[in-house]
Protein backbone atom coordinates (compact mmCIF):
# COMPACT_ATOMS: atom_id res chain seq x y z
CA UNK A 1 0.00 0.00 0.00
CA UNK A 2 2.88 2.21 0.84
CA UNK A 3 4.59 1.53 -2.32
CA UNK A 4 1.44 1.98 -4.60
CA UNK A 5 0.89 5.69 -2.46
CA UNK A 6 5.04 6.39 -3.05
CA UNK A 7 4.94 5.42 -6.89
CA UNK A 8 1.60 7.58 -7.17
CA UNK A 9 3.30 10.51 -5.76
CA UNK A 10 6.21 10.58 -8.11
CA UNK A 11 4.31 9.88 -11.06
CA UNK A 12 2.27 12.83 -10.18
CA UNK A 13 5.21 14.81 -9.22
CA UNK A 14 6.89 14.06 -12.65
CA UNK A 15 3.84 14.45 -14.42
CA UNK A 16 3.85 18.60 -12.74
CA UNK A 17 7.63 19.28 -13.78
CA UNK A 18 7.11 19.43 -17.31
CA UNK A 19 8.04 22.42 -18.74
CA UNK A 20 5.82 25.63 -20.26
CA UNK A 21 6.95 25.96 -23.42
CA UNK A 22 5.48 28.86 -25.38
CA UNK A 23 4.24 28.38 -28.59
CA UNK A 24 6.18 30.59 -31.47
CA UNK A 25 3.88 34.27 -32.36
CA UNK A 26 2.16 34.43 -28.61
CA UNK A 27 2.41 37.86 -26.81
CA UNK A 28 5.01 37.89 -24.17
CA UNK A 29 3.51 38.42 -20.27
CA UNK A 30 4.43 42.58 -20.56
CA UNK A 31 2.49 43.40 -23.70
CA UNK A 32 -0.53 41.11 -22.70
CA UNK A 33 -0.42 43.48 -19.21
CA UNK A 34 -0.48 46.12 -21.34
CA UNK A 35 -3.09 45.55 -23.81
CA UNK A 36 -5.36 43.69 -21.48
CA UNK A 37 -5.27 47.20 -19.29
CA UNK A 38 -6.64 49.05 -22.14
CA UNK A 39 -8.98 46.51 -22.85
CA UNK A 40 -10.29 47.33 -19.46
CA UNK A 41 -10.60 50.91 -19.94
CA UNK A 42 -12.17 50.35 -23.04
CA UNK A 43 -14.88 48.12 -21.77
CA UNK A 44 -14.90 50.69 -19.09
CA UNK A 45 -15.72 53.50 -21.46
CA UNK A 46 -18.37 51.53 -23.62
CA UNK A 47 -19.88 51.08 -20.61
CA UNK A 48 -20.21 54.07 -19.08
CA UNK A 49 -21.59 56.19 -22.16
CA UNK A 50 -25.39 57.25 -22.09
CA UNK A 51 -26.04 54.61 -25.23
CA UNK A 52 -27.94 51.66 -25.85
CA UNK A 53 -26.55 47.89 -25.33
CA UNK A 54 -26.24 47.17 -28.55
CA UNK A 55 -24.60 50.82 -29.65
CA UNK A 56 -22.15 50.22 -26.56
CA UNK A 57 -20.93 47.03 -27.94
CA UNK A 58 -20.36 48.92 -31.47
CA UNK A 59 -17.92 51.58 -29.25
CA UNK A 60 -16.63 48.97 -27.75
CA UNK A 61 -15.43 46.79 -30.92
CA UNK A 62 -14.26 50.38 -32.44
CA UNK A 63 -12.24 51.12 -29.90
CA UNK A 64 -11.02 47.63 -29.49
CA UNK A 65 -9.39 47.77 -32.72
CA UNK A 66 -7.98 50.76 -31.75
CA UNK A 67 -6.32 49.33 -28.69
CA UNK A 68 -4.82 46.42 -30.89
CA UNK A 69 -3.94 49.25 -33.69
CA UNK A 70 -2.10 51.06 -30.60
CA UNK A 71 -0.07 47.77 -29.33
CA UNK A 72 0.47 46.64 -32.91
CA UNK A 73 -0.96 43.36 -32.12
CA UNK A 74 -3.71 41.32 -34.34
CA UNK A 75 -6.99 40.12 -32.58
CA UNK A 76 -6.14 36.72 -33.42
CA UNK A 77 -2.43 36.68 -32.16
CA UNK A 78 -4.42 38.45 -28.56
CA UNK A 79 -7.32 35.77 -28.48
CA UNK A 80 -4.53 32.91 -28.85
CA UNK A 81 -2.56 34.46 -26.56
CA UNK A 82 -5.26 34.70 -23.77
CA UNK A 83 -6.15 31.03 -24.78
CA UNK A 84 -2.43 30.12 -23.90
CA UNK A 85 -2.20 31.66 -20.52
CA UNK A 86 -5.70 31.12 -19.37
CA UNK A 87 -4.40 27.59 -19.26
CA UNK A 88 -1.62 29.10 -16.22
CA UNK A 89 -3.89 30.16 -13.45
CA UNK A 90 -0.65 31.23 -11.58
CA UNK A 91 0.49 33.21 -13.99
CA UNK A 92 -3.09 34.84 -15.17
CA UNK A 93 -3.22 35.67 -11.40
CA UNK A 94 0.26 37.24 -11.65
CA UNK A 95 -1.12 39.13 -14.74
CA UNK A 96 -4.37 40.32 -13.05
CA UNK A 97 -2.18 41.83 -10.04
CA UNK A 98 -0.23 43.64 -12.23
CA UNK A 99 -3.45 44.93 -14.32
CA UNK A 100 -5.31 46.01 -10.94
CA UNK A 101 -2.57 47.93 -9.05
CA UNK A 102 -1.75 49.71 -13.07
CA UNK A 103 -5.80 50.32 -13.03
CA UNK A 104 -5.81 51.59 -9.20
CA UNK A 105 -2.47 53.92 -10.50
CA UNK A 106 -4.42 55.16 -13.44
CA UNK A 107 -7.33 56.03 -11.25
CA UNK A 108 -5.38 57.52 -8.64
CA UNK A 109 -3.45 59.72 -10.65
CA UNK A 110 -6.59 61.02 -12.57
CA UNK A 111 -8.11 62.33 -9.16
CA UNK A 112 -4.78 64.03 -8.32
CA UNK A 113 -5.02 65.89 -11.35
CA UNK A 114 -8.57 66.70 -11.28
CA UNK A 115 -7.77 68.40 -7.86
CA UNK A 116 -4.51 70.07 -8.93
CA UNK A 117 -2.19 68.03 -8.08
CA UNK A 118 0.23 66.66 -10.59
CA UNK A 119 3.58 64.42 -9.55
Amino acid sequence: MNRLLIICACIFLLSGCEENNKPDGLLNEETMVEVLIDIQLTEGIASAMPVSYDSSQVLYKLLEKEVFEKHQVNDSVFTESLRYYLQFPDVMDGMYSRILDSLAAKETTGIKKDQGEIF
